[in-house]
Parts: C-alpha cells; sequence; structure tokens
C-alpha cells in the first residue's frame, strides 16, 4: 500500500496512520491547488456501530516546504473535537441522518483548522467546523452525497476544506505483491508461482470498496509560494514539496473509571508522516521504520542508502530468473535517478520540459512544480513516465498509478536519465501489478468513480451494500 500499516508502531495506531497523500493543481480551478490528506487505513464499510472518527487526540498536519530545505514555510493544522448527544444508547443514529445538524445523528465530529507559518505565528482559519457522518447505509444516511457536499466549508477567503469519509481510492494488488512481491499479469515467470503452476491472470484490486478517512484543502496556488506568485514553469520557486504527519502528546494518563477523564500531557511528538509513495513501505527496511516515521524531511539523509540500493531491485532479477538480466547488472550501484525522483526532484534538462528540483537537500516531500498546467482530457496515469507532465512524480493526482510508476523506476526504467549507456530490460517497462497499459484509468478498478470537483475522492461505501456481507 501507498503507506498503509507501513511501520511497526503505527499500525497499532490506525487513526493516526497516514494513508495516501495527493498534490495536484485543480484541473476545474487551475489557480488552486488541492492537498489531500488520508488516515484510518482498511475501513470495512459495515464497521459498526462505533464506525470511524479522526482521533480526537491527534494532531493532523499538512506541510509545505517552499524554499527547498525540507522543513515547512506553510502547515495546516486540524485538530477534532467529538460531540455526543445521547450517552445512553448504543446508536451512532437514532434515524435518518438528513442534514449535518439532523438530531437523529448522535455521534458528531468537528473541527478547527489553523494556518501556521514559518515563523510559527499561527492563525485559526476555521472554527467547529462539521465533519459528515461515516456512510451507513441508505435507511440511515439516505442522501450520502448530499451530506458530504454540506460539508465542504469556504476557509480563509477562497480556500475550501473537507474532513471526512471518502472511497479509498488508492489501488493496487496488495494480496499478491507481499505474496513474495508476485505480479499476477507475470506470475508464470516468478520462481515460487512457476512452481505451483500459476498462469499469468488478471489483478485484484484489494483496495475496492474499502473506506478512508480524507482531509482535503483546496488553496491559491499563490499562497503557497514564496514569492506569492506565479513563476515559470523552470523556476525553482514554482516547486514546493509537500507531506502530511500524524502527532500526539508525550504523555497520556488513563482514568481508572471514565475514559472521558483521561488527559494528555506535554508536546506533540510525530508519529506518522508521508510524502511520496511507498517509501517507507517498501524502501526503509524494518529496523528503521518507525524512526523514519518521527523524523523531518530535513534529515532523510540518513536514509539515502535505501533509496540508492532498494531492496526490491535486487529481489526481481532473483524472483524473476533471467526477465531482469540488466537491471541485474546495476546491483552495488547507487540508483541517482530514484534520488532525484524521491530526495530532491528532477533537475532540469533531464526531462523535455519539466523540472521539479527543490535543491541538495534530500528530503522525502511529494514535489509538485506548480507552474505545469493540469492535463484535463485523459490524463494519463503512469505520469511523467507516460510523458503527462501534470502526473507523479510531479506531485500526485488521485488517478495516478504509483504502484506501477514506481516498480518501472525501481526495475530501471529512469536509470537512463543519469546514465545514458545504461539499457533497461524490456520487461521493466511492462511492469505492473494489474492494470491494463493504455495509460488511461480504468473505471472498471473502482466502483465509486471519483469526482471531477473537489474533494475529488469518491463517495465512501456504505456497510449495507458491502460486497462482504
Amino acid at each position: 500500500m501507498s503507506s498503509h500499516r507501513e511501520a511497526p508502531e503505527i499500525s497499532k495506531d490506525p487513526v493516526a496512520d497516514s494513508t495516501d497523500l495527493y498534490a495536484f493543481i485543480s484541473p476545474d480551478r487551475p489557480d488552486t491547488t488541492t492537498l489531500i490528506a488520508n488516515y484510518l487505513p482498511l475501513q470495512n464499510p459495515a464497521g459498526g456501530p462505533n464506525f470511524y472518527p479522526f482521533g480526537d487526540d491527534v494532531l493532523y498536519e499538512i506541510h509545505v516546504d517552499n524554499n527547498g530545505d525540507g522543513r515547512a514555510d506553510v502547515t495546516y493544522q486540524f485538530q477534532f473535537t467529538t460531540e455526543v448527544r445521547n450517552e445512553n444508547t448504543f446508536l451512532y443514529n437514532t434515524g435518518p441522518i438528513e442534514s449535518l445538524d439532523d438530531p437523529n445523528w448522535n455521534s458528531r465530529q468537528f473541527y478547527t483548522v489553523t494556518k501556521v507559518d514559518a515563523w510559527g505565528h499561527k492563525k485559526v482559519i476555521g472554527r467547529h467546523l462539521a465533519c459528515p457522518p461515516d456512510n451507513i447505509g441508505p435507511l440511515s444516511t439516505p442522501s450520502y452525497a448530499k451530506l458530504a457536499n454540506a460539508a465542504i466549508h469556504r476557509v480563509d477567503g477562497a480556500s475550501l476544506v473537507f474532513a471526512g469519509q471518502r472511497a479509498d481510492g488508492f489501488y493496487v494488488d496488495l494480496g499478491s505483491i507481499f505474496d513474495l512481491l508476485n505480479l499476477r499479469p507475470f506470475q508464470n515467470l516468478n520462481v515460487f508461482a512457476k512452481q505451483q503452476g500459476f498462469e499469468s491472470a488478471p489483478g485484484v484490486n484489494a483496495l475496492n470498496h474499502i473506506n478512508v478517512k480524507t482531509i482535503a484543502l483546496q488553496v491559491p496556488t499563490s499562497s503557497l509560494l514564496k514569492s506569492g506568485r506565479h513563476p515559470s514553469k523552470t523556476d525553482s520557486s514554482a516547486v514546493i514539496g509537500v507531506w502530511t504527519s500524524a502527532s500526539r502528546q508525550q504523555v497520556k494518563v488513563f482514568d481508572h473509571d471514565d475514559h472521558r477523564k483521561d488527559t494528555t500531557h506535554g508536546p506533540f511528538v510525530q508519529v506518522s508522516r508521508l510524502g511520496n509513495p511507498l517509501v517507507n513501505e517498501v524502501i526503509i527496511p524494518l529496523k528503521y521504520k518507525d524512526r523514519w516515521n518521527r523524523q523531518q524531511p530535513a534529515d532523510d539523509k540518513q536514509f539515502e542508502m535505501f533509496v540508492q540500493f532498494p531492496e526490491v531491485a535486487r529481489l526481481l532479477p532473483v524472483l524473476y530468473p533471467g526477465v531482469f538480466p540488466n537491471l541485474a547488472t546495476l546491483a552495488g550501484t547507487p540508483r541517482a535517478d530514484l534520488v532525484a525522483i524521491l530526495l530532491t526532484g528532477i533537475p532540469g534538462g533531464l526531462i523535455p520540459g519539466f523540472q521539479n528540483f527543490t535543491g541538495p537537500t534530500e528530503a522525502d516531500m511529494l514535489r509538485l512544480n506548480t507552474a505545469i498546467s493540469p492535463t484535463t482530457k485523459d490524463p494519463n496515469i503512469f505520469g511523467v513516465l507516460g510523458g503527462d507532465l501534470a502526473g507523479f512524480p510531479n506531485g500526485r493526482r488521485p488517478t495516478d498509478d504509483v504502484v506501477t510508476i514506481e516498480l518501472r523506476a525501481i526495475a530501471g526504467v529512469t536509470f537512463p536519465l543519469v546514465d545514458p549507456s545504461f539499457t533497461p530490460d524490456g520487461a521493466a517497462g511492462q511492469i505492473t501489478d494489474f492494470l491494463n497499459a493504455t495509460g488511461t484509468f480504468d473505471p472498471n478498478l473502482v466502483s465509486s468513480p471519483f469526482l471531477d470537483v473537489f474533494p475529488y475522492l469518491g463517495v465512501p461505501y456504505d456497510g449495507y451494500h458491502n460486497p462482504s456481507v
């Protein structure tokens, strides 16, 4: 997964687990940038009676670096409060929820949004903003899309914010990939799958019919840039770095008789973070995963060797004998291409018409060149690899196939950027976990389609129609 349950400690703390991060120029409002941070992974839609609230004791943040030092220059903080109307019932709702203030809705959440500048100055831009309920079913939430739309709030002038449940937009064949890096379309070539007589097969989207908690923000792009203006795409000041985090206070004291009297104390300590997809998931080894989650991007030089020598690049030639002979020759060669993609951004001159370089500071951030216009017609799910400069690793759109993009990069497709004499294996450009090779998003992958407008992620699945029931 992009960052679902990616480290031992955070897998025990799902409400603070950042799962996916998106940053892109809004296709319907191209003067704005949309930032989306997802939390609380793998939600079974039928998970009542308490369903899936944000953590009232968690500080959620989306950070933006606009000068390339791996430190936040603009931060948006989100803190939640749960309000229960009737504590003498086990029910989340006692009748249909028709509006955000419907008395039938028993357990509601509200949140405050605070904007923090590079010097730590804080400005509250939204107070007591209502979340929508989770999508329970046709009797409890009969007009869910209407409820969700009512929970889109305008803050700080021209900015929009939403916090609530959404369908998980990330798509990946989890069951296959974590079964010894088996890729169903090519499992007939996997050494272990071949032993069992497996044939090539279509992939399975393990996250279909799964929900997440989403914090989405749409802000004027100029407000995120150091200059406050719109530079050209060749100008380094057009590039921002984005990451999300979750933090908890250092000490929690439990009351023996009443959890409502539990108290938390001390400064907030970061327990989860996410910039580029899949970094902590498949690049950082177990020994350092929890540590990585507590670091700032500015300190990521310490993890450089794991990007330079990714374990997956060593495994592919072993698990698929004879398929990746050229990749095997890179063993022991530092992967400068991956360092550029994940830690510094790609300098100008390597890809015609493109750069998202933030400077020499190595930091895991999702880098977005804000001067590159969004692709509004037939965006290519392979992003920059597919010739679509508005897609990953130039930020990340919900439809971008980041699993295939990163697998192909690790398999050697991007190494010619730094060594033109290297020829990638033919299989490197075909490797995928299950998608078609057209470069367009297949709507059959998900049954809750993406939206064309904010907050872009689809309506969450409801528990009544959950296919596992």
